[in-house]
């Protein structure tokens, strides 16, 4: 099972390579890792997608890590979730029109035409961008490039389950 964990940790140097590390060291493979700054200049956030069982003891783990400042884990539909992919796929001049078309759909933006190829930017959720993966296949991907899952919690809901506002003075 993937878990999605946010760690938000000083910025500072060598960090990234402890917590990596300590994953490795217990035998976890990190499917996927993020890192950049927060609204707060002295803090980052890393985005680790991880798979494996309980992690209960990961979690506390990390919060021995010198440099941590609060671990949390995002279950299912209490984060938003996003990555970016870059995707070069073979285009006849034929079949242009036909993967520009399916590109839309998506709302992917064509980045680069070759003689032989088109490039494609897409934005949004995992499940998204592998849906898009799998449509582009059979015109033939010939690269592709994924970033690391960024994600944070959503915003509190009210008891009736509108987004809380804030109300001004």
């Amino acid at each position: 099972m993937n878990h999605v964990i946010n760690v938000q940790v000083e910025n500072k140097p060598g960090v990234l390579a402890r917590v990596a590390s300590m994953f490795a060291g217990r035998g976890f493979n990190i499917h996927s890792l993020a890192v950049g700054p927060t609204a707060d200049p002295t803090l980052s956030r890393m985005t680790v997608v991880v798979d494996g069982p309980e992690m209960e003891q990961i979690i506390k783990q990390l919060y021995k890590l010198v440099h941590t400042v609060k671990v949390t884990e995002l279950t299912s539909g209490q984060g938003i979730e996003r990555e970016i992919m870059i995707v070069r796929v073979n285009a006849e001049a034929s079949k242009r029109g036909e993967i520009i078309e399916a590109a839309d759909i998506f709302k992917a933006k064509t980045i680069d035409v070759g003689m032989a190829s088109l490039t494609f930017e897409l934005a949004g959720e995992p499940d998204t961008l592998a849906d898009f993966q799998e449509l582009m296949q059979p015109y033939g991907v010939i690269d592709l490039a994924k970033s690391g899952r960024i994600a944070m919690a959503r915003d509190a809901k009210s008891k009736d389950g509108t987004k809380a506002r804030l109300r001004s003075a």
